[in-house]
């Protein structure tokens, strides 16, 4: 399941991650509108996110790192779409960036061997709901099948302002039963 260019190495993510995976992240919630945190996390209060993401089953971290420097430079995850277990076989991804890493190709590779990882998997549906505006990520998600399906229109606030929300689907091929039209 790894992956690999000539600079980037993409693997599970594992506990010793955490410090590099929260400064990552925190750039987006003290800077940006991309994630709705508002509060910055400490790599204490991220390793029980860290841990529900296995090294198999359809929950993943996957990040990139720097070779040979070992950097993290970036992370995709798949994590419950929703609680219930109806919704059990569709999963909400997402990709995060160094602030210095982007527009590198890195959430391509991440996103190719999260998908690959995903592939055996009793998956039918990955969702990814994407602030706007976002022409990055929405081209991101193009390129990988995503079809967009709706917007919730100022669904958060932050910085003052309310964003809308730009939700996408993918078909994934899992999934035991195919759907069936009535509801019971």
């Amino acid at each position: 399941m790894p992956s690999a260019s000539p600079e980037m190495h993409v693997r599970p993510g594992v506990e010793a991650d955490v410090a590099a995976l929260v400064d990552i992240y925190n750039h987006y919630v003290r800077e940006t509108a991309i994630t709705f945190d508002t509060v910055p996390f400490t790599p204490e209060g991220r390793m029980e996110w860290l841990r529900s993401h296995p090294e198999d089953g359809p929950h993943r971290l996957l990040v990139a790192q720097d070779v040979p420097s070992t950097r993290v430079l970036g992370y995709a995850t798949s994590s419950p779409f929703r609680a219930k277990p109806a919704y059990s076989t569709s999963v909400e991804v997402s990709v995060y960036c160094s602030r210095d890493a982007t527009g590198r190709g890195i959430g391509s590779l991440l996103y190719e061997a999260l998908f690959d990882a995903l592939a055996g998997e009793d998956l039918r549906r990955a969702y990814a709901g994407v602030t706007q505006p976002n022409e990055a990520s929405s081209r991101l998600h193009a390129r990988f099948g995503f079809r967009h399906v709706g917007t919730y229109a100022e669904v958060g606030r932050k910085f003052g302002t309310y964003w809308d929300v730009a939700w996408y689907e993918k078909p994934l091929g899992g999934g035991r039963q195919r759907h069936t039209p009535s509801l019971r």
